[in-house]
């Protein structure tokens, strides 16, 4: 059992920017899962191996290459937009008019298919991944705050925030929109609804790609990184609501947050139950409001 730590002002802002740090990361691709949903109806179940294999990539053009960290992190974020397209038109695509239970079986080969493309191309070995924020902490007010904390909160939070205003502010972003909520009616106006969704698809696997590159330093580099950021996310995307993106990420804070601060100072949490923990969490919200934080419960009338 792990003794908690004896509370100070000091250990406890540490523990709420790393809680914040680390809910950003489970924020973003819970936020891609979203992205997904709403223009699918379908949870891709690949996300987390997605985002793990464009690390991959920002891995190899850093060691490879020769690349430093930003270049290499936007020709990466390119990448990733690429493949996510790539998978839209090519896998997804061709499933258009099939069940959600099929779309959901070929989201689960498409997780298997790039784990295992990743150990066949850089291999199982676990391997250090290093972030472009140093370890020497800030200073402030007599408290020492994680500099790599801080910068993954900031990072990910502005890559969100950039990705809104484009949702929010653009003609390309209000298509996209519009070809979620109404596609039918988003035809007769001369969307190309198909195209939203692929675009939909880049975008969300960037959101990945940024959160994979952000928690690897963290943690070691390989092919089952992602798979426990993704519990996670599924997790902080249904707390917030499935259908609701600031639900996304405000239910990512929030379960990064609630984790930290119970491990930290919870006496018998441990490691081993942040998972069941970040879970009873979830089921308790969803007993009181099943549609999540930010979620709306439809009512159809038959």
């Amino acid at each position: 059992m792990l003794l908690p730590l004896a509370f100070t002002w000091s250990e406890f802002f540490q523990q709420v920017v790393f809680g914040l740090s680390i809910g950003s990361v489970y924020g973003s691709l819970a936020l891609a899962i979203v992205l997904i949903y709403r223009t699918t109806r379908v949870v891709n179940f690949a996300q987390g191996e997605m985002a793990m294999f464009t690390t991959f990539i920002c891995w190899s053009l850093i060691t490879n290459h020769g690349l430093s960290f930003w270049p290499a992190f936007f020709v990466t974020l390119g990448a990733a937009f690429v493949l996510g397209v790539a998978v839209e038109r090519i896998v997804i695509r061709p499933f258009e008019h099939a069940s959600h239970l099929a779309l959901i079986l070929v989201t689960i080969a498409l997780f298997v298919i790039f784990n295992g493309l990743a150990a066949w191309i850089w291999t199982p070995e676990q391997r250090a991944f290093v972030g472009p924020f140093s370890a020497k902490p800030f200073i402030i007010g007599g408290v020492a705050i994680s500099r790599q904390d801080v910068g993954v909160l900031a990072v990910t939070l502005l890559t969100v925030a950039v990705l809104w205003a484009f949702f929010r502010f653009t003609k390309l972003g209000l298509a996209m929109r519009a070809a979620a909520i109404g596609p039918g009616a988003s035809r007769l106006m001369g969307v190309r609804v198909e195209w939203m969704y692929a675009l939909g698809w880049g975008f969300a696997t960037v959101l990945g790609a940024v959160s994979g590159m952000m928690v690897a330093p963290s943690i070691f580099l390989s092919p089952g990184m992602m798979q426990l950021v993704l519990i996670y996310a599924f997790a902080a995307a249904v707390l917030g609501g499935i259908e609701s993106p600031v639900g996304a990420v405000v239910g990512g804070l929030l379960l990064g947050l609630g984790t930290t601060l119970i491990g930290a100072y919870v006496p018998f949490v441990s490691s081993d139950l942040d998972v069941p923990i970040a879970f009873t969490i979830l089921v308790l919200v969803l007993l009181f409001r099943p549609a999540g934080l930010f979620g709306r419960v439809v009512v159809r009338r038959v």
